[in-house]
């Protein structure tokens, strides 16, 4: 492993964590990622691999069957992962914000019922909450619940599910007006559902159907896709926590663990390009010496170098506020729009560093090329960052008197 992006601080368990994941992606998932990528192929043998090393309970406690490991170790496990191809650790995310909302706000008998199996990695979690027309305005959710004895029926379209497909258990946030007045604030009135079903396509349990996969620019290979509720019965034992009303603030508090996911992701990205830069300046020559001791060159690697240090830096900040039990919105929103844009702009001056053979499907640095924008916009995009950061300073910073 290179210097850069090192922890200061980890136990040694974390760093035998850490160890075995690198070597894991070093040899099981760097040499098939651009392959597997561009064939839009699941990569079940790298999940069975991930199954065998126990990172499907990383954060689960130890009493479900987990490592009871902390998000520091879950967020440097992702970015390590997604140094290796960031799809596998997309299929890692959504199971995990589901498995941190049931930890956090399940019920006794759901935890009991869901968190050993999703420790073993045979239930699978997806997280569904954007819509087709609302993208970050999660007030506008229009899906619905409506109580009938002791079932909810959920109708509705939701959008942009990761593991839409191959998972066996959604996290589903609808509106659910039962108990609360006409004129109730929206988020207040939003209720998350535990969906239990077949992995697959089509119509998966009754009333829900998932459509196949859409077809992405990258960030292929794990599937994402739409979910179409029609008249789906679900038991009221499976809203989360048990009472309803509750959804906004449970997926919430899951988002600010996905965004440090996201902020891990786009730091292991930008160490994979940094390597891929500073590789390929020292093996290409230009002007009878390689190009990495031309001055321009040396400059775009400092840059990079020091925004590969920057935003892991602040992925940490974010994973060990949160950790603290502490409120970490600000932490987490600074960590993904840092990460997010360090990334997009290391991963291009690398490209720029291949020059012609950046553009060519021969070379890995086309494939992160392609999967960097994508974390300009998952969890939430750049100006919604800005507003949650922007409002939390001013919370901080308000004039008194």
């Amino acid at each position: 492993m290179a210097r850069l992006a090192q922890t200061a601080g980890l136990t040694d368990i974390q760093q035998e964590i850490l160890s075995t994941v690198r070597d894991f992606v070093d040899k099981e998932i760097i040499p098939v990622a651009t392959e597997l990528e561009h064939r839009d192929e699941y990569p079940q043998q790298i999940v069975d691999g991930l199954k065998e090393l126990g990172l499907f309970g990383l954060m689960i406690p130890e009493e479900y069957g987990g490592l009871g490991e902390s998000l520091l170790t879950y967020a440097l496990c992702v970015e390590e992962i997604a140094r290796g191809w960031m799809s596998v650790s997309g299929i890692i995310n959504t199971h995990f914000i589901v498995a941190y909302m049931l930890k956090q706000h399940g019920t006794q008998e759901q935890k009991d019922h869901f968190l050993p199996r999703m420790a073993l990695g045979e239930v699978r979690g997806a997280f569904s909450m954007s819509e087709p027309a609302l993208g970050s305005d999660v007030s506008a959710i229009s899906s619905k619940a409506v109580k009938d004895g002791d079932e909810y029926v959920l109708n509705g379209q939701k959008m942009w599910l990761t593991n839409g497909g191959s998972s066996n258990l959604v996290a589903v946030l609808v509106r659910s007006d039962e108990g609360h007045p006409e004129g109730t604030a929206p988020h207040k009135s939003m209720t998350t559902f535990l969906v239990e079903k077949e992995p697959g396509f089509g119509e998966v349990r009754p009333g829900l159907t998932i459509p196949g996969k859409i077809d992405k620019m990258g960030y292929k290979g794990v599937d994402t896709t739409e979910l179409i509720m029609d008249g789906l019965r679900v038991p009221a034992n499976r809203v989360l926590g048990g009472t309803t009303g509750r959804g906004f603030y449970q997926m919430m508090d899951g988002v600010e663990v996905g965004r440090v996911n996201v902020a891990a992701r786009g730091c292991g990205v930008a160490q994979r390009a940094f390597e891929l830069g500073v590789s390929y300046a020292q093996q290409r020559h230009t002007f009878g010496k390689p190009i990495a001791q031309h001055q321009a060159i040396q400059f775009k690697l400092a840059e990079m170098a020091t925004k590969v240090e920057a935003a892991h830096a602040m992925m940490v900040n974010a994973a060990r506020k949160k950790d603290s039990g502490e409120r970490n919105d600000l932490e987490a929103g600074m960590a993904k729009y840092l990460a997010s844009e360090y990334c997009k702009e290391v991963v291009e001056d690398a490209f720029r560093i291949h020059g012609g053979y950046g553009f060519s499907k021969e070379y890995e640095i086309e494939r992160l090329y392609r999967e960097a924008p994508m974390l300009l916009i998952g969890e939430g995009t750049a100006e919604i960052q800005k507003m949650i950061i922007g409002r939390r300073l001013l919370e901080e910073y308000r004039l008194q008197g």
